[in-house]
């Protein structure tokens, strides 16, 4: 099986010699996940998973307006789960980093490696299994679908991202490109979960600032991000949860190209009562 070239964690812990202090920030605007938190001490299970474990990198939190989850999936050999979501509301993005994920949809098999990406609307029927003889490591990323009268539910799809050309940012050359799963004038799509790559020096060239919460894992590669006023040292394996309305901007620093898989919500009135 060839490497794959997306970072995925693997747990462990790290000896007594080393120094306990990381790059893990938590603040009122954004939080930083460090790679190096991801060890056994933090792993989580799931009801009717079998031969599986979990590190939850998002969930809803009460007043930080969290609107997702996100977990980073390792089923091993034989594992997996024929009734993996139990929310009729819930939609989900799968994502595959490391191994081989036999995922059933609607009665269809489909065979997902690295690059592998599937939506699943809510109220699906489907099942996942590692028909495999090594771990299979993915991202699930799940959020309460808003129903809108009249428009209907996106219909599922499994596809991979090396099968989708990058769109390029305009005059940036190409060194700023995403790579969309969906059309963004979709408005049935209440959530976009797309990957942006950074060429070295890559930029973005002023804080964005703005409604949609972002969940940011760090696919390949490094970069400085610019966070509510503070830079951030990231690199492939992190994760990054950002507020709305959190400022942030990036450098990319090479050698290689800075990828991150991202989560942001879209599409939908802002909610006047809660």
């Amino acid at each position: 099986m060839n490497k794959s070239p997306y970072y995925a964690p693997t747990g462990g812990h790290p000896p007594q010699t080393q120094l306990t202090a990381d790059r893990a920030v938590f603040t009122e605007a954004y939080a930083l996940i460090p790679k190096g938190v991801m060890r056994d001490i933090v792993t989580s299970n799931l009801p009717f998973w079998e031969g599986t474990r979990l590190w939850v990198l998002a969930r809803p939190l009460s007043g930080f307006a969290e609107t997702f989850s996100q977990y980073i999936m390792e089923v091993q050999p034989e594992g997996g789960s024929d009734k993996p979501e139990l929310d009729p509301q819930a939609e989900g993005v799968l994502f595959i980093v490391e191994g081989e994920l036999t995922l059933t949809l609607a009665g269809e098999r489909h065979t997902m490696r690295p690059g592998g990406y599937a939506f699943i609307p809510p109220g699906s029927h489907w099942q996942v299994r590692n028909e495999s003889s090594a771990p299979v490591r993915f991202h699930w990323i799940r959020k309460a679908y808003e129903f809108v009268e009249g428009l209907d539910v996106p219909k599922a799809f499994v596809t991979n991202e090396q099968d989708i050309a990058p769109n390029e940012m305009p005059g940036t050359e190409g060194r700023w490109a995403t790579t969309r799963f969906v059309d963004p004038g979709d408005v049935r799509h209440d959530m976009h979960v797309n990957i942006v790559t950074f060429q070295p020096g890559g930029v973005i060239p002023f804080d964005e600032t703005h409604v949609m919460e972002h969940g940011l894992y760090v696919l390949e590669g490094k970069a400085v991000y610019h966070l509510n006023q503070q830079w951030v040292e990231v690199e492939a394996g992190d994760f990054m949860w950002l507020r709305a309305f959190c400022p942030q901007a990036c450098y990319a620093g090479g050698p290689g190209p800075f990828r991150y898989l991202l989560y942001k919500d879209v599409n939908r009135h802002a909610a006047l009562k809660f």
